[in-house]
């Protein structure tokens, strides 16, 4: 249930007394600002089943530190200090963490915690010049990445707490870039496709073994994050150069274009195993970031929340949901950039009165062909295939 973090944070450096924002009296939203320490500015990626929060903190003057929060976001301990954690990237439900720490100019190492976010495992490079771990399941197995000596990415997936590696392939192209992992060691990411020239999200089997292309809305398509029964979210771009949110059915089956918010891009973030997408979107004016959370049947814009509007939260920037409705990101309040914890209660009405109602789902690649045998549209597929430029 978790961002793809190294894009979460490019685009935000690009671009705490967790204090709750009092709940109105009805069952609803509300928005807490996370501690931070010192001038840090925090960025969530990822938040486990308990409310607690890991994240990348950064300082004008000031190498960058992980940091791990108490239960509900509260508190914070900077894991640079404690461990010489540079950036932590996922959480799982014991509070062991997954990240890096930085060993010498550009070079990073992938490394994993003890439960709690407590001492700390240097998980190596995995025999290339630099690593990174970016996601966790409850057994401890970690997905991470690594720099072949060619510079391609190349994905890996470990064993119980971090133990042993095993390297996955491609869909044929050059690289792989894993971003996410189940709790049946499903493992999702963006590869390269034979010739190159395309990426395609994917999903693996049990323990990553084995390797499916999700497929795309148009051409190309990028995984950020999956669930327990295989749901992957991400984004692909559509005919019209625009690139849409989407989320497929379970074990990588289908995928769902969600729109956007009016603008021209949009993007899931995470999912949780009730299915909730979260992601962030543009809207038609394109000014700043708006975040949106996909649940009962449509898309509901999360900046425009009662609560968020009244503490003067804006340009929200989603990282994740867990499995209570808890979700976790970044925003703008007076001027500057902070962590936030965003919560509804069980009881919420969703009237998302929805910008956009999903058509049906795109089949995956296999299910087209078998559609368009049995339906005789020989011609019609011949048609698209020309305006694909194939």
């Amino acid at each position: 249930m978790k961002l793809t973090k190294f894009k979460y944070v490019a685009i935000l450096l690009a671009g705490i007394s967790a204090t709750s924002i009092p709940a109105i009296a009805r069952a609803d939203w509300s928005i807490a600002k996370l501690d931070t320490f010192g001038n840090f500015t925090s960025l969530p990626t990822s938040i486990n089943d308990s409310g607690q929060v890991v994240g990348y903190s950064f300082s004008n003057i000031s190498e960058d530190h992980a940091f791990i929060t108490g239960p509900d976001g509260v508190g914070i301990t900077d894991l640079f200090v404690s461990d010489g954690i540079s950036g932590a990237f996922d959480i799982n439900n014991s509070g062991q963490v997954v990240g890096f720490s930085r060993i010498s100019g550009n070079d990073v190492q992938a490394i994993i915690t003890g439960p709690g976010g407590v001492g700390v495992t240097d998980l190596g490079t995995f025999g290339g010049s630099s690593s990174s771990a970016y996601a966790i399941n409850d057994s401890g197995q970690v997905v991470g990445t690594f720099k072949a000596a060619s510079s391609e990415m190349h994905t890996i997936i470990t064993g119980p707490n971090g133990v042993g590696f095993t390297e996955l392939g491609t869909l044929g192209g050059r690289d792989n870039q894993g971003v996410d992992i189940n709790a049946s060691g499903q493992v999702t990411g963006t590869s390269r496709i034979s010739g190159n020239l395309q990426a395609h999200a994917y999903i693996t089997g049990a323990d990553g073994v084995g390797m499916k292309d999700v497929g795309a809305l148009f051409l190309n398509s990028t995984a950020s994050c999956i669930n327990d029964s295989g749901q992957v979210v991400g984004y692909s771009d559509i005919a019209d150069g625009t690139n849409h949110a989407f989320v497929t059915d379970p074990d990588g089956v289908n995928m769902t274009d969600l729109g956007t918010l009016g603008g021209n891009f949009s993007q899931s973030i995470a999912i949780n195993n009730l299915g909730e997408v979260v992601g962030v979107a543009l809207t038609a004016s394109d000014i700043g970031w708006h975040s949106f959370i996909y649940s009962h049947g449509g898309m509901t814009d999360l900046s425009l929340l009662a609560p968020v509007v009244a503490a003067g939260w804006s340009n929200l920037f989603v990282a994740d949901i867990n499995n209570n409705g808890q979700i976790v990101g970044s925003g703008t309040l007076n001027g500057e950039r902070a962590g936030f914890l965003l919560s509804y209660t069980p009881d919420t009405l969703f009237t998302p009165n929805p910008i956009f109602i999903p058509p049906i789902p795109i089949p995956e690649p296999q299910t087209y062909l078998m559609l368009l045998a049995g339906l005789s549209l020989i011609g019609f597929m011949a048609r698209r295939r020309k305006e694909a430029g194939a």
